[in-house]
């Protein structure tokens, strides 16, 4: 029997903590299997983010701000580092499936929660497509090299760019969904190779690169200048997203409270660690001026430094492996995501409902396939990445507020992992966040609004309607929490 409350107390109405809690624990049973540990989880975080745009994202952002570029990187890995600690903290609290959507569910109230998983969705689904697009890029380039044979850009290259329907991005997408559907532990086994064959053609990349390295090249640092270098870093940003990729994991990691914040923190040092260093040796490998338009651009200038074919080669069968990682694991997330929304009633049931022989939520992982699979076909890749960015700064932002509300609506929560520098830290994260989306083209704001008033049709006539929490029964077990009371 549903409760008579009012918009207002639907929009603000809280899922408390204790019953993200409850859901998992009875999920042990019959959900989501525990069988992920640290250094898989680590992995996971890796090879969501690395990937995501370092193999492509020098061609995109070196035109924008030249050799500080390297600044750049650095500005996204502070907003990045700054966000993980916020969710190191969260995740350690509320140690669930669901990520940035479950936290603002527990402090925000269940519109601002549907609307980050909206986010999400640009997140996830619109990045996994992002990076299913390059991937027609490198294999072509590899083929080449290989067997001198490369695929039409009629069906290779990304719609805008020579390119009408992408077919390898579509079957990439499809085929890590299949794999998905078998279950978490043998994605992440397989997923933890590919980051570590991809690891290793990066530090290759590196040590070659930087026998061709030239000061000379460094030389305008900022052409121009700073707002060239914020620009810059609103491009390269793409490049972090997927590091919150280990939180979507909460309900499948042994000892959550602890896994959870020790692998987002170590994937973090790991990914700026690789980033400013493949950065530096680009831009003094070759001429700023020589990265516009360029393809493949890691395995161009190894190709120009060595003289040889093979180093390039090597560098695309990496950058091929590394892509297929990055769009399995931003899939897995999007899955997570939306298992959490669906059982919440936010979304409809499909995308909760769990396999018994697999415990994966198999057909909705076959609506996300679909789904991205398309946006792979026919989207451009330019406007994918502006939109993933957008998507992940606004989740990113609500979780440092997160943050800030639950150490005042619940200070004695249990947490394994405490922000250093409170309030510092999730205000200055805030702060760099708005930073970076102000640098945004204003085509991507009216798409992203477009995107957000669509979410909020579908929360009116549906999902408001079907929330767990507006039922007797739920609201028994999961009480409605109105923070406006509290303030």
């Amino acid at each position: 029997m549903a409760i008579d409350l009012t918009l207002r107390q639907q929009i603000l109405r809280c899922k408390p903590v204790a019953a993200f809690q409850a859901d998992a624990e009875h999920a042990a049973g019959g959900g989501l299997r525990r069988t992920v540990g640290v250094f898989q989880l680590t992995m996971i975080g890796i090879g969501a983010t690395i990937g995501t745009g370092i193999f492509f994202a020098l061609d995109a952002a070196v035109p924008e701000a030249g050799p500080a570029v390297v600044l750049s990187f650095v500005i996204g890995a502070v907003t990045a580092a700054l966000t993980a600690l916020c969710y190191a903290e969260l995740a350690s609290a509320v140690p669930v499936s669901g990520s940035s959507y479950s936290y603002a569910y527990a402090t925000l109230g269940e519109l601002a929660a549907y609307a980050v998983g909206w986010c999400l969705l640009l997140e996830y689904a619109v990045s996994g497509a992002a990076i299913a697009v390059s991937w027609g890029q490198y294999l072509n380039d590899l083929t080449e090299r290989l067997f001198g044979f490369r695929m039409p850009d009629a069906i290779a290259a990304p719609p805008g760019a020579g390119g009408y329907l992408n077919l390898p991005g579509a079957v990439l997408v499809l085929l890590c969904c299949l794999l998905l559907v078998r279950g978490a532990k043998q994605s992440a086994v397989v997923n933890t190779v590919m980051v570590l064959v991809k690891l290793a053609v990066l530090a290759l990349f590196v040590v070659l690169g930087a026998t061709g390295f030239h000061a000379a090249n460094l030389h305008p640092f900022a052409p121009m200048g700073m707002a060239g270098v914020g620009a810059a870093a609103s491009t390269v940003f793409f490049s972090f997203i997927g590091l919150d990729a280990v939180s979507t994991a909460g309900e499948e990691v042994k000892n959550p409270r602890r896994t959870l914040p020790v692998a987002i923190v170590a994937a973090l040092l790991v990914v700026t660690t690789v980033y400013v260093l493949v950065a530096l040796v680009g831009v003094g490998a070759q001429p700023w001026t020589a990265f516009g338009g360029q393809e493949a651009g890691l395995s161009a200038i190894l190709a120009t430094v060595t003289g040889a074919t093979w180093p390039g080669a090597l560098l695309s069968a990496g950058a091929v492996l590394s892509i297929v990682s990055v769009v399995l694991v931003v899939l897995y997330g999007q899955t997570r995501i939306l298992y959490s929304m669906g059982r919440d009633g936010m979304l409809p049931g499909v995308f909760s409902r769990l396999s018994p022989r697999t415990g994966t939520p198999v057909a909705g992982t076959a609506v996300v396939g679909v789904f991205v699979a398309v946006l792979a076909a026919v989207v451009p890749l330019d406007v994918l990445a502006d939109l993933t960015s957008m998507g992940t700064l606004v989740a990113f932002a609500v979780v440092s507020v997160g943050v800030l509300i639950l150490r005042r609506t619940e200070p004695h929560l249990e947490r394994g992992f405490r922000v250093p520098g409170y309030p510092v830290v999730p205000l200055l994260s805030v702060a760099f966040c708005g930073y970076l989306l102000y640098g945004l083209p204003l085509p991507t704001y009216a798409m992203f609004a477009g995107w957000l008033a669509l979410a909020l049709v579908v929360y009116l006539g549906y999902s408001r309607h079907h929330s767990r929490l507006r039922t007797e029964e739920a609201v028994t077990a999961l009480p409605v929490v109105d923070r406006t009371v509290r303030r």
